[in-house]
């Protein structure tokens, strides 16, 4: 299995990064390359040192490849972002086998210092030659490498993100079991805020926004407690986008 993360690719007028790490996902499975994860969104530093779009972050996806060698999903990939980046982005690639990241906890810490410090992009091309981790860029001044190295260390430390897109399980205002919405979406756990886990059978009041974040590796959806008294009705319902902010 390999991580693959990509950062700075877009402007103000065009599609943002997370269109992109999709469209480089679903060619990946085209070509039958392999078989790719679902995408995750990592928030970087916010920093007026630091040039971004609007929301500085990162997306991340993992992927099984099969059919193809890395060098040549590398320098695919890289052809992909010169010609599908939009004008005056930065954008930055980096592709990493597990085995690359497992149990390395210098890659970690770098990626969780790049949610709160600005990192020079020597120190990650440094960091990455010295596990053999590609990564390389692909216009503009090249800085997008710094947070895609990030992407790759906080997808794989497991409790950094959340999952690209709304979840499609029922209108807002809905309410289905834990079960059901596991079997309708990627979800594979639902917990409260406090990290209580809640069983199958609960009901969920489902808002406006349904996602999961990423924590212990999991696809988590957290919810918190509804002003619900009746015994029948919902006592937990998702969180808000303000609340998943943090994620």
């Amino acid at each position: 299995m390999i991580l693959v993360a990509i950062d700075d690719t877009d402007n103000l007028e065009s599609r943002g990064t997370g269109k992109l790490a999709a469209m480089l996902a679903e060619n990946i499975e085209k070509k039958g390359w392999g078989k790719t994860g679902p995408i995750t969104r990592h928030q970087l530093l916010v920093h007026p040192d630091i040039p971004y779009t609007s929301h500085n972050s990162t997306m991340c996806f993992t992927a099984d490849i099969y059919n193809c060698s890395l060098d040549s999903l590398a320098s695919w990939s890289a052809s992909f972002l010169e010609r599908e980046c939009a004008p005056g982005s930065d954008p930055g690639l980096c592709i990493a086998c597990i085995d690359q990241v497992a149990r390395n906890q210098e890659l970690i810490d770098y990626a969780y210092r790049a949610k709160e410090e600005v990192i020079p992009k020597e120190e990650a091309y440094a960091l990455a030659r010295r596990y053999g981790i590609h990564l390389s860029e692909h216009g503009g001044s090249g800085i997008g490498v710094i947070g895609a190295l990030a992407g790759v260390g906080l997808r794989y430390s497991g409790n950094d993100g959340r999952f690209r897109g709304k979840l499609e399980i029922m209108p807002p205002g809905g309410v289905a079991t834990v079960q059901e919405i596991k079997a309708r979406s990627l979800v594979e756990k639902v917990c409260s805020t406090e990290g209580e886990l809640i069983p199958d059978d609960e009901p969920i009041l489902l808002g406006e926004t349904q996602k999961a974040v990423l924590i212990d590796g999991q696809a988590v959806m957290l919810v918190f407690p509804t002003e619900a008294t009746e015994p029948e009705r919902a006592r937990w319902q998702t969180c808000t986008k303000t609340y998943l902010k943090r994620f």
